[in-house]
């Protein structure tokens, strides 16, 4: 006697609004951008994320503190200066931060989930760079602000001169951003664990300061002030610098710069270079990754 019995379980096709290509780049976005402050993730996540994020606040405010206090100008940390002087503090982040977005889904073998639904390999690219980018824009771009709100709420003079500066700091930041995010994530994606990966970006940002540090100390040793200048196109906060020495008129944080306009283009040409080049080479990694 036959005891099979057939069940309707009611599967429909889907007949709701299509979201489409637009929605999706923005979902993997703030995904992404919430995941690189530990947001939507366990309290340990958060610790570093925003650790270093108080600790780039707190020069910016002591800075206002002490030019509110004494009327100095002096006082007042230079806005296009600031990420240069707390660099160190970048890296960190950005060490800690970059694997987070473009190694765990490798190590785990999520990729090819992903993949498997209509998102395409450069949305996936543009949507994690553009999240890291992004985090690392409010880490710089909030202590600058700081110092210049700070600057009008303590009666700075010159306050239309003090707007400029402090928008072109703003372009500054997001050129930083551009840079560190593209060099860290391509360096985080082919290091799947998270260890290795922040070792790795670490290691990247030191050899390169201490390499170009090293060059630039010889350079001036020996008066050679022109390979000084463009020594600095070699590791990437003195890069951007240059771009804001040249191109928006702010004062040296650097060792030495390379002279005239043309510095500038060549530094901001070789930037293009590096956040272009980031996106082949992490469209190529997550599409193999994708493969597997």
């Amino acid at each position: 006697m036959s005891t099979s019995t057939i069940h309707d379980i009611g599967y429909r096709h889907y007949d709701g609004r299509r979201n489409g290509r637009a929605y999706v780049l923005r979902s993997l976005y703030v995904h992404n951008l919430r995941a690189a402050f530990g947001l939507g993730r366990p309290a340990r996540a958060k610790v570093m994320p925003f650790l270093l994020a108080a600790i780039m606040l707190l020069p910016a405010a002591g800075s206002v503190a002490a030019f509110a206090f004494t009327k100095e100008p002096d006082a007042l940390f230079r806005y296009a200066s600031y990420a240069v002087i707390m660099q160190v503090i970048v890296a960190i982040f950005l060490a800690t931060q970059a694997p987070v977005l473009a190694s765990r889904e490798i190590r785990f073998h999520v990729i090819p989930l992903y993949f498997s639904r209509p998102v395409g390999h450069l949305d996936f690219v543009l949507a994690k760079g553009a999240a890291m980018a992004s985090a690392l824009f409010a880490l710089m771009a909030v202590p600058v602000t700081v110092l210049y709100v700070g600057g009008l709420v303590a009666k700075m003079p010159d306050s239309g001169e003090q707007v400029l500066k402090w928008l072109g700091a703003l372009v500054g930041c997001v050129l930083f951003a551009l840079v560190l995010a593209a060099i860290g994530m391509v360096v985080a994606a082919f290091t799947p664990r998270r260890g290795f990966g922040v070792a790795a970006v670490i290691a990247v940002y030191m050899v390169s300061a201490a390499f170009v540090g090293a060059v630039q100390g010889i350079a001036e040793a020996q008066t050679n002030f022109t390979l000084q200048g463009w020594a600095g196109l070699f590791t990437p906060f003195n890069l951007v610098d240059i771009v804001q020495v040249r191109l928006l008129g702010a004062q040296s944080s650097s060792a030495g710069v390379p002279s005239g306009i043309e510095g500038g283009i060549v530094a901001l040409a070789l930037c293009a270079v590096i956040v272009l080049g980031s996106i082949a080479v992490l469209y190529r990694r997550f599409r193999k990754a994708g493969l597997s």
